[in-house]
């Protein structure tokens, strides 16, 4: 059992309670229509631990005598960092829904919401220990005065050629936001590490799992508003994205999942999340369904709405290959104090008021 079981918040989770903002209004001119801006974000908070060593996964070289000497100072800045990256993205108004990655356990999503200036804000959390042999796992923070949860599922990924090998699981979470239903997926699919071709079936694996959830959810609610969210580790044109899950790189009313990819449009538009060897790629991505496209009535969005967060806070100089990258904690095994070797990708979905 873990060392941190106390902290532990998981989809019935302890409610935090504090002063929340106002939405933020937004005008269209044309139809001077006011509607309520409902931004969600998605954020790899790059490794995000505790300095407790526990034995069940493997975190050592996150401890004061480990590797990384990761220590509880450092754990402090890092978490004060992301408060600061959360605030920043939602600019007068904080962002309703924040899907992460990389947290090791509830204890840092604790500490988070509620040892920062988060805490005059009422978030709540949606996370569990994950299989994941290094022990990371994904979560979501919600705002209850906006975003009412009704079920949760922590969906597991399991490789066909080794069932034996654990990963972490797809969370969804189905709410209502405003007077509309919402699907939320929030992802951290297997990385590269072992070489792209050889691990390219586990996130085959992870793609098929997402579409089967998907697929399960239309066939009794065919226009449901669906959001996913997360860490591919592929980019928007692979074979994992584009076979295994069905996300259509552009808008096509005849697409035949009804997945929209959010990310290959901000691709397109010269956008990236993420910075490997020179080159940026955006696998930090947001799809969403076809139904989220239409205005006729309850929450709608366009890719306009979307953006990847470049902030200055977030980027430094790249003195190897030119431009900038991202401003990350750790550079191999030496600490660096910078937030994150990703940028948080964000979207507004708007709300016609009555």
């Amino acid at each position: 059992m873990r060392r941190h079981i106390l902290y532990r918040i998981f989809c019935l989770c302890k409610r935090i309670v504090f002063v929340c903002l106002a939405g933020l209004p937004i005008i269209a001119p044309a139809q001077k229509q006011t509607a309520l801006r409902h931004r969600v974000m998605f954020y790899n908070v790059e490794n995000l631990f505790d300095p407790f060593n526990d034995p069940l996964t493997r975190d050592d070289e996150f401890t004061p005598t480990g590797l990384r000497r990761w220590t509880w100072s450092k754990m402090e800045a890092k978490i004060n960092g992301i408060y600061k990256v959360i605030m920043a993205v939602g600019e007068l108004d904080p962002p309703v829904l924040v899907g992460l990655c990389e947290v090791e356990n509830g204890f840092v999503l604790h500490k988070l919401v509620n040892d920062t200036p988060l805490s005059k804000l009422e978030y709540r959390v949606v996370h569990r220990d994950s299989p994941d042999p290094r022990g990371i796992d994904v979560a979501l923070l919600y705002r209850p005065d906006r975003f009412k949860v009704q079920d949760c599922e922590f969906v597991a990924v399991v490789f066909p050629d080794d069932s034996a090998r654990k990963t972490r699981e797809i969370l969804y979470v189905r709410g209502m936001l405003g007077r509309d239903t919402l699907h939320v997926f929030v992802n951290h699919w297997p990385s590269k590490y072992s070489g792209e071709l050889e691990t390219e079936s586990r996130r085959f694996a992870a793609a098929k799992t997402l579409k089967r959830k998907i697929d399960s959810i239309r066939v009794f609610y065919p226009e449901a508003r669906i959001l996913v969210m997360g860490d591919l580790n592929d980019e928007p044109e692979s074979a994992p994205v584009v076979e295994g899950l069905g996300a259509c790189e552009r808008y096509d009313p005849n697409c035949p999942s009804g997945l929209i990819n959010i990310a290959a449009i901000l691709k397109s538009r010269g956008f990236g999340s993420y910075k490997h060897q020179g080159t940026w790629g955006i696998i930090d991505q947001i799809i969403i369904s076809q139904s989220l496209l239409s205005r006729k009535h309850g929450l709608f969005t366009t890719p306009q709405m979307a953006a990847v967060f470049e902030s200055d806070l977030l980027l430094e100089p790249d003195k190897q290959y030119s431009g900038k990258k991202p401003f990350r904690t750790y550079i191999g095994y030496r600490y660096h104090g910078g937030y994150s070797d990703h940028l948080p990708v964000y979207i507004d979905l708007l709300e016609n008021q009555p």
